[in-house]
């Protein structure tokens, strides 16, 4: 078996703003995969209607980046997952972080690894 190194970073933003525009949100996920230099493969979104969040996610060749938004709290949860080390997570976050105008409530990096 191959070995398999990858990092999954895990962030809840707060008092984050455009949560229910899925034009925007679609621009955050797609600036973002190009900032941890990722290859970007699609990106899916569902809007819950006027007013309400947005659920969507940026299918990369490496993994993937997905939102997940509550605008009546101005929160989201973002979920950033790439094979290798050789992609920078903090930069796509950032990258969200910046365009939503959010601050970060809580964040937590996990190596994933298969094999030895």
């Amino acid at each position: 078996m191959t070995n398999y190194d990858g990092q999954h970073l895990i962030a809840d933003l707060h008092d984050a703003a455009h949560l229910t525009d899925v034009a925007h949100v679609e621009a955050c996920l797609i600036a973002a995969a190009a900032a941890a230099g990722a290859t970007l493969l699609e990106v899916r979104l569902h809007s819950f209607g006027l007013g309400q969040g947005v659920t969507g996610v940026a299918m990369l060749a490496e993994s993937h980046i997905s939102i997940h938004t509550w605008p009546e709290y101005g929160s989201a949860c973002v979920d950033l997952f790439m094979c290798g080390r050789s992609h920078d997570l903090e930069a796509a976050l950032d990258t969200i972080v910046q365009r939503l105008g959010a601050q970060v409530t809580r964040r937590t990096l996990l190596t994933r690894s298969i094999g030895s």
